[in-house]
């Protein structure tokens, strides 16, 4: 028996590109676009106006900025996970495992030799920079660069699920010119157009035979591109001069992802090459906060966010020529995180703030996967800001995240071929663990007022 690189194995590695970058999308969403927000949990994304980062939260706020500025900065990134209760079995079908022809019902016949180390996602920053610029007391424009999506996991070369996903590396990055209108003291609109580029990089192993030895498995990799457009809106309202609301709307954006596929042999010799495509749509998502002010000092913020990712419901890759490759089933659901925050003028040089922010995840338990292994998560906040001169902000921020443990179990039937049969699969694979995962985010931002 060997393994043949057919049409089966390439759909495999091609869909785990599609499944992974969605999902980094919605589980692995990055919010790290401001350190002054990030302090009071970004309860006030749409409504707290502190600064030129107001262009990503809702680009309605410049219009209340009263000087031209710039902010800079980033968040680093340190996740932990611990993996327990592992468990990774080969298969093989009963029939052919008793020595006859395949029955179509595999069975266990050992365990996957390999480790189950964790701490499979390597530190990250994260910056980005805005810039507003208020024309008159109505008009304002602005621009800004950041991430909006991105993750990257890398399991040890052995793990024991390296025939799931052992290399996840996804990469979004947006350019956001944007316009602000004042109506007047109560009401301000905002309207942005984002340049979205993305860029990823996915790996699984493959065994090269009935042994499953790590050192002999096929590399394969999937790595692609695209660009996409799309567009954000936001509002702002005053009622009176202690309240504000505001309201941001981000559309959906459509990307084409065109990617290579390649598998290599352990000496590094390319054993299978083909290409797919993938219509990806990231999903629209509705931001929407209120800010008061209790006293000249204090400032209390409640945030909500949704995410529709109930148009998520397949994955369907084609080849060049239109055949599918694969088409599965995902069935997302529409997501909610929620955020509540203060902050404190303790002098006129210094504000504290705290937050505290639950974020659902859209995946479910029956498609959760080795790449993405990710559940329900609350996210702790502290920040201050300090204002030396009234030009200049510095603003740091820490964040620790614990997300709740979750289950991952899958299985595949189609890692193995018999050429008696035609390339009809008669082995896989199934592993399954319970995951905790844990995060802490360190963030930095400098603003400078002209």
């Amino acid at each position: 028996m060997n393994n043949k690189f057919n049409r089966l194995t390439v759909a495999a590695a091609v869909a785990a590109t599609s499944f992974t970058g969605q999902v980094h999308a919605g589980g692995y969403q990055i919010n790290e676009q401001s350190v002054s927000g990030q302090g009071y949990g970004h309860a006030g994304r749409s409504s707290n106006v502190n600064d030129a980062t107001i262009v990503f939260g809702n680009p309605a706020g410049m219009s209340f900025l009263e000087r031209a500025q710039v902010s800079v900065g980033g968040t680093y990134l340190n996740v932990n996970s611990d993996l327990n209760n592992v468990e990774a079995q080969q298969t093989l079908d009963a029939g052919v495992a008793g020595g006859g022809a395949p029955v179509g019902t595999q069975v266990p016949i050992g365990e996957i030799p390999g480790g189950n180390d964790g701490d499979m996602v390597p530190g990250a920053l994260i910056p980005y920079a805005f810039y507003a610029h208020p024309v008159n007391d109505r008009l304002a424009f602005g621009f800004g660069v950041y991430a909006p999506f991105g993750s990257q996991t890398d399991y040890e070369d052995d793990f024991q699920g390296r025939y799931f996903g052992d290399f996840t590396e996804v990469r979004v990055m947006s350019a956001q010119p944007t316009v602000s209108y004042r109506f007047n003291d109560q009401w301000s609109v905002g309207a942005g157009i984002t340049y979205n580029r993305v860029e990823g990089e996915l790996r699984r192993q493959l065994p090269s035979g009935t042994v499953y030895d790590p050192a002999g498995d096929i590399d394969s990799r999937v790595d692609g591109d695209d660009d996409g457009w799309g567009y954000n809106l936001g509002v702002i309202y005053k009622p009176i001069p202690e309240t504000t609301l505001g309201l941001t709307y981000r559309s959906k954006v459509d990307f084409t992802l065109t990617g290579d596929f390649r598998a290599y042999d352990p000496a590094g010799n390319v054993v299978r090459a083909d290409n797919a495509n993938l219509d990806l749509t990231t999903p629209e998502t509705v931001n929407f906060s209120v800010t008061q002010e209790m006293t000249e000092r204090l400032k209390l913020m409640f945030g909500a966010s949704w995410a529709r990712w109930s148009q998520f419901d397949q994955i369907l890759v084609e080849n060049n020529q239109g055949d599918t490759i694969t088409q599965e089933t995902q069935n997302y659901s529409n997501s909610w995180a929620f955020a509540v925050g203060g902050e404190y003028q303790l002098t006129p040089a210094w504000a504290l703030r705290a937050g505290l922010s639950i974020d659902n995840t859209p995946t479910s338990d029956e498609y959760r996967s080795v790449r993405i292994p990710s559940d329900d998560r609350r996210i702790f906040s502290l920040g201050a800001g300090w204002s030396p001169t009234d030009n200049m902000t510095l603003d740091f921020a820490y964040s620790y995240l614990t997300e709740r443990g979750t289950h991952v179990e899958q299985e595949r039937a189609d890692l193995l071929a018999s050429a008696a049969t035609n390339g009809v699969p008669v082995g896989g694979a199934t592993y399954s663990a319970d995951y905790k995962n844990e995060a802490h985010g360190f963030g930095a931002q400098l603003t400078y007022r002209f």
